[in-house]
């Protein structure tokens, strides 16, 4: 299925911007920017969201507003208003498992321990969405997760790897928005398309 609406997880404020947590709304803005997609906030759907066309593709965007970990209410009250499931959904964010400027795509799935994707599976009553996931490197020891992930800022070198990886280009972008998430990943996930 064609992919309707794209979700970017993280934290709302500008206290929160330049973490790693955020790097999932770092991404639709991003694409929000590349587009021309207006992205108006909304209390009905605890987001901010705009719609617009990428390529041949009609595509929403939407920013929760919420934290992290409660991301599912907005991403499950706006899929079901505009009647879009689960399988038409991109979900992006944050991923410790792998190095800041390394992208992954997955096809449902769990949780993997991220609290986001579990509020977002909880608010869609699905696993079936996809998701890209963003890598922004591991601490080296999970008790600093949190800070890590929350408290201190990315460094802009590395940012300037996520930012780089994120500028997907033309030809993936449409294979990936059409639903083809096999092609997409092939294209993606080979080793010189994607090194960090």
């Amino acid at each position: 299925m064609a992919i309707r609406l794209i979700a970017g997880l993280g934290n709302p404020g500008a206290r929160y911007e330049a973490t790693r947590h955020n790097a999932g709304r770092r991404f639709v803005r991003y694409l929000a920017r590349r587009f021309g997609i207006e992205l108006t906030g909304s209390t009905k759907f605890k987001a901010s969201a705009g719609r617009g066309n990428v390529g041949e593709a009609d595509l929403r965007l939407l920013l929760p507003s919420t934290y992290m970990n409660r991301s599912g209410e907005a991403v499950g009250v706006f899929a079901r208003y505009y009647r879009i499931d689960p399988e038409e959904i991109l979900v992006a964010h944050d991923e410790v498992a792998f190095p800041p400027g390394m992208l992954r795509l997955k096809d449902g799935g769990g949780t993997n321990g991220h609290n986001g994707i579990e509020s977002v599976i909880a608010g869609l009553g699905s696993r079936d969405f996809a998701r890209l996931r963003i890598g922004v490197g591991h601490p080296g020891d999970k008790d600093r997760m949190l800070g890590y992930l929350t408290t201190s800022a990315m460094p802009e070198s590395e940012w300037n790897r996520v930012d780089a990886a994120c500028r997907l280009e033309d030809e993936l972008l449409e294979v990936l928005l059409r639903g083809d998430l096999q092609a997409a990943m092939n294209r993606l996930h080979k080793p010189e398309a994607n090194e960090p």
